[in-house]
């Protein structure tokens, strides 16, 4: 973990650099919860800026800000871990899923993540056997959006065009169902942290929608 604050944005920052780092936070947020070198990198963040993103990603530093503010460092981690829990994990079935079969086909491991496992394969991109969550977790396929949009090399199967990877990939396996995630977790009377965190992903995502289409 870097010891300086995140950099949401910068006037001299790369476009592309910025969404690949994005695209690495939510994979990291959505993964699990935040350690307190996450949080409070993230409240220390700089929040400068007028548009919806930009507003989107002052609430979440705010909303991490409020977690350090409102007790030990220690508490602050177990309530987001808490909160976390309770929204993704749950006892029994989540309070929200975050597996795009589930939105996709009403059940998990289904179609659509056999589907997403041939396009991986011919990204040469494979499961890490650490890794506990299926592939069509939002963390992982944000993760894979990072990687293509920051990796040096993509690959023969993809003609090594890295945009239009990126748009078949997400258009593909994401499009049609992270803005209802997004929706459910925000809309959850429980997400507090993670409803901020929900809100920009929605807001980023609705971004990269409009991008695509323009491109």
């Amino acid at each position: 973990m870097t010891e300086q604050p995140i950099q949401f944005a910068t006037a001299d920052q790369g476009v592309e650099t910025a969404r690949a780092d994005l695209y690495g936070l939510l994979s990291a947020l959505f993964a699990g919860p935040p350690t307190i070198e996450l949080l409070t990198s993230i409240a220390q963040a700089p929040a400068a800026g007028e548009g919806a993103l930009e507003a989107a990603w002052r609430d979440v530093v705010a909303a991490a800000g409020a977690l350090l503010d409102s007790g030990t460092d220690a508490a602050a981690v177990e309530s987001v871990r808490q909160e976390y829990e309770r929204l993704f994990i749950g006892i029994g079935k989540p309070e929200v899923m975050l597996y795009g079969s589930f939105y996709l086909s009403g059940f998990l491991m289904e179609k659509p993540l056999a589907a997403l496992r041939t396009d991986l394969s011919l990204l040469g991109i494979e499961r890490v056997d650490a890794v506990v969550e299926s592939e069509d977790h939002i963390a992982s396929l944000c993760e894979v959006m990072r990687y293509l949009i920051a990796a040096d090399e993509i690959g023969r199967a993809l003609d090594r065009h890295s945009l239009a990877a990126q748009k078949q990939f997400f258009g593909t396996h994401m499009q049609s169902w992270v803005a209802d995630m997004c929706a459910a977790v925000a809309a959850h009377p429980q997400a507090v942290f993670y409803g901020a965190v929900a809100g920009l992903a929605g807001r980023f995502f609705d971004v990269e929608m409009q991008a695509f289409e323009m491109d």
